[in-house]
């Protein structure tokens, strides 16, 4: 799970692995700074996938290619995605293992909406974004949290990173960072300043956090996800 190796990478270094030869993961984005440092030190860009429990395997990097960072891979021979509005579709016909449909409702018709929010590259890399139900609308812009969550990984004070949408009366919703740190790192309001700046830095100003908490740790879910349902709960 993408988890994993994000608590190696942080936990550096890795150390060279000579007898390992494909490192792969899914599940989740694995975002950029444990992929870099996976890469850097042990030579293995870690080849990310996507799926579904409904539809099996849809995109992967087959051996030999060398997928850009960030990235889970172009949709496997055969399989035909659209992006309609931002979200990846796909052609069930094109999928061996597709589901025939869930017990008691009749079968799907027409594209599958897997619920994702991606986009894909001239080359036909595929990048996760969100959930569609996890994009933060904050004063009329929609920010994605796995972009806020891989920037907030590069700083050297982060091991883990989750971000939420919460309410606001201006806004809407803002942006809610909740970070783990590494040993060595006392949470403080001038770190969290940092951070802040350090996003706003990294990316788009409107998709900073205006609100960072620090945590021991994050809830996870069975398969090593983050748990963002019981972040909002909180």
């Amino acid at each position: 799970a993408p988890t994993e190796y994000r608590l190696i990478a942080a936990h550096g270094p890795i150390g060279e692995l000579p007898s390992l030869r494909r490192a792969v993961t899914a599940g989740e984005a694995m975002g950029i700074p444990a992929h870099d440092a996976w890469r850097a030190q042990t030579q293995l860009a870690i080849a990310d996938g996507y799926g579904q429990t409904e539809t099996g395997h849809i995109a992967g990097v087959c051996p030999g290619e060398d997928p850009p960072p960030g990235s889970m891979g172009r949709p496997l021979p055969g399989v035909r995605v659209e992006i309609v509005d931002g979200e990846l579709c796909v052609d069930p016909a094109t999928v061996p293992s597709f589901f025939l449909g869930y017990e008691g409702s009749p079968a799907p018709e027409g594209l599958w909406h897997t619920g994702d929010q991606v986009r894909q590259d001239a080359d036909g890399w595929l990048y996760f974004q969100a959930r569609v139900d996890d994009v933060i609308v904050s004063a009329g812009y929609r920010i994605g949290p796995a972009e806020v969550e891989s920037v907030l990984l590069g700083h050297p004070a982060v091991r883990e990173s989750a971000v939420i949408g919460v309410p606001d009366d201006d806004r809407g919703e803002v942006v809610s960072a909740i970070v783990v740190l590494r040993d060595g790192f006392v949470p403080s309001d001038q770190l969290a300043r940092e951070l802040q700046e350090h996003v706003k830095a990294e990316t788009a100003p409107y998709k900073y956090p205006r609100v960072v908490r620090f945590t021991a740790a994050l809830p996870k879910t069975n398969s090593g996800k983050i748990h963002r349902a019981a972040l909002r709960e909180r």
